[in-house]
């Protein structure tokens, strides 16, 4: 199966040809939705394959490059399409379409009887193409293929809806701007590439990374390095200041949010910076920045959401504070906690979009939390899996969230400070919150919507990979349990990931030893806060409402602040977006395209008619002029012979 993966690259990009192309003539749902799902099933039944074959490789034996055909070849530089399967490629693998599978799955009924149906299919399929090859590419510049291809897919996902209103504007002004932002963080990736190629003289992983291990590189080029990489980083997973784009791109279908913005490509940054380890290592000054970026963004982010209103923007917010989660783990070296929060936070957030995706079906289109209320008797598969995603993330024992989160906790402390616990434990509690606060406005209380709205539970097609979800929410965890639970055998996903990470372990200088009293305590500090967290949410918003409404009131700058998100939109417009299209409209276009350009070219043009009309001029139409001016040119002709003899 390792030799059969290009398969799964093969497999959506022709999934993408055929409802592309063929889409529109083809007018079958069903035909339609089981091809576009079933090249992703095919898929994920080949990289499951595959994990079985390596997984009796022994552990230092266990990547193979799959190599297709020379892409780039111009004297030193070298280039192959090739894939390289190893621990890590499979596990996001498995993620990635997995994960895929179960959303196309939904988006059968979800996006039934829409006009753009086909093309919907197509788009999937081409982002997973797209992800597949930035997850298997054994190189840089493969790498950077598959993440423009997913930049790309997002902007054409979250526009689908191009003639619908969203907000300040359209949902293709939501798409330009997920594209912009991306593209700012994408130069600085690109930097970082040439920076390597330029030190390493190669962009082959095995090549950069074993010399990045062996090499004595100056500090200021890893740093550099190290830097313009998380640039793309910070870009691609919605990291402060470059998350701004994955609110809005919640303007797109509700399975696009849970595929693109929840499970596969926003932790396309993550997995980068994970495959780049030894780079990450040999940079502490940038790892700390690392960690200091995503402790930041985790608690940002999570205050945000604590007063969103619109079902999908709570989620979002929640999903750029997760992320954050994920690269605090990064900056303290924990890089197996990282992917194990990537996995966990697939499954029940995946599980929340199309939870949310659910409920807005039932409701017709209404996302405001406030116009909810009571919908668990109206539906009751949508409510309980969505409960179980709500208590996954929560971080409540023995579902997934618990484990990955509380990895990430314990090394925050243990490698890093107490201050990167702290936000770490105060976003938690947070998280607890705005999680029960939606779950309470939407599905429990007195109901606010009006007799115009008839709740329903979704059909089959949509609530069966709901329960997939929340069966995988609810076990995913066991896969890292801590040592301390684990005993002897030790934490199975790290001893999985450990020939990956192993080189950059040995360079991390980590702190003194700790207890497994110490990692207890720490655990039931956080747990209790996150079940005081939840109480007081259900307690406020089920049993009396009256103390968030006085809380608004008594607070009202730090409630406004909180739900205008701090006004950062707003911020950005006026130092940079205004300034921008005032400076284009000025400057490029009314000075630099009318003035000069054009009036170089205008003037160009006048100078040569006046010229050519003073030459014209000589041009009478008489033929006695013509012979005179004949013997005339004969005449000087002959002087000049004779003058030069």
């Amino acid at each position: 199966m390792v030799q059969l993966i290009y398969l799964t690259t093969l497999l959506p990009l022709l999934g993408f040809l055929i409802n592309g192309l063929f889409g529109s003539k083809i007018k079958n749902e069903k035909i339609i939705g089981i091809l576009g799902s079933a090249t992703i099933g095919i898929s994920f039944l080949i990289v499951l394959g595959a994990f079985f074959q390596t997984l009796n490789m022994p552990p230092d034996q266990r990547q193979t490059i799959v190599n297709l055909f020379t892409w780039i070849k111009v004297g030193n530089f070298d280039v192959n399409i090739s894939y390289q399967v190893d621990q890590l490629s499979l596990f996001m693998g498995l993620i990635v379409t997995g994960v895929g599978f179960i959303i196309h799955v939904y988006s059968i009924g979800y996006m039934h009887g829409d006009k753009g149906f086909g093309r919907f299919f197509a788009y999937l399929n081409l982002f997973i193409f797209a992800m597949m090859n930035l997850i298997l590419g054994s190189n840089f510049l493969l790498l950077f293929l598959g993440w423009e291809g997913v930049g790309l897919c997002s902007y054409l996902l979250i526009g689908f809806w191009y003639d619908r209103k969203f907000e300040k504007g359209t949902t293709g002004d939501a798409a330009k701007k997920a594209f912009i932002v991306n593209r700012i963080g994408d130069f600085g990736f690109l930097l970082g590439i040439f920076l390597i190629y330029m030190t390493f003289g190669s962009l082959n992983f095995n090549d950069v990374f074993s010399r990045a291990a062996s090499l004595t590189i100056p500090q200021y080029v890893s740093n550099f390095i190290a830097l313009f990489l998380f640039i793309g980083a910070v870009g691609k997973s919605a990291q402060i200041p470059l998350y701004i784009w994955l609110p809005d791109a919640m303007a797109g279908p509700t399975p696009v949010s849970a595929l693109i913005h929840a499970a596969t490509m926003v932790t396309a940054g993550v997995y980068m910076v994970a495959r780049c380890s030894i780079l990450y290592a040999s940079a502490p000054a940038i790892m700390e920045l690392v960690a200091i970026v995503g402790a930041l963004t985790a608690i940002f982010a999570a205050s945000i959401g604590l007063v969103q209103n619109d079902i999908k923007k709570v989620l979002a917010y929640s999903t750029v504070s997760q992320l954050g989660y994920m690269f605090l783990a990064l900056g303290v070296g924990a890089f197996s906690a990282a992917l194990f929060h990537v996995m966990t936070h697939a499954f029940f957030k995946a599980l929340l979009f199309l939870g949310a995706g659910s409920v807005i079906h039932g409701m017709h289109d209404e996302q405001n939390i406030q116009n909810y209320g009571g919908l668990k008797k109206y539906m009751p598969k949508t409510y309980i899996t969505f409960l179980i995603a709500s208590l996954a993330i929560s971080g409540i024992p023995p579902l997934s969230g618990f484990f990955s989160k509380d990895e990430i906790l314990w090394y925050s402390y243990t490698n890093g400070n107490i201050i990167y616990w702290l936000v770490g434990a105060i976003t938690a509690l947070l998280t607890a919150f705005y999680m029960f606060r939606l779950v309470s406005l939407t599905f429990d209380g007195k109901e606010r919507f009006g007799h115009d709205k008839h709740p329903h539970e979704s059909p089959s097609v949509m609530t069966i990979p709901l329960i997939i979800l929340a069966v995988l929410s609810a076990v995913g965890g066991f896969i890292g349990i801590p040592e301390i639970f684990s005993g002897e055998h030790g934490n199975q996903l790290d001893n999985w990931f450990e020939p990956i990470f192993k080189p950059a372990q040995a360079r991390i200088a980590m702190f003194g030893v700790h207890s497994n009293l110490e990692e207890i305590i720490f655990m039931v500090v956080t747990l209790a806060g996150v079940i005081g967290s939840i109480y007081a949410a259900r307690y406020i918003y089920i049993k009396n409402i009256k103390p968030a409404d006085s809380l608004a009131k008594r607070f009202n700058g730090i409630y406004g602040l909180l739900l205008n998100k701090y006004y950062v939109d707003e911020v950005y417009d006026a130092a940079i977006v205004t300034p921008i299209v005032k400076g284009s409209e000025t400057v490029l276009w009314k000075f630099a395209d009318v003035k000069l350009i054009d009036g170089l070219i205008n003037g160009v043009a006048n100078l040569i008619d006046k010229i050519s009309g003073s030459i014209r001029k000589i041009q009478t139409g008489v033929a006695q002029f013509y012979a005179l001016m004949m013997m005339l040119g004969i005449v000087v002709a002959l002087f000049w012979i004779i003058l030069s003899l």
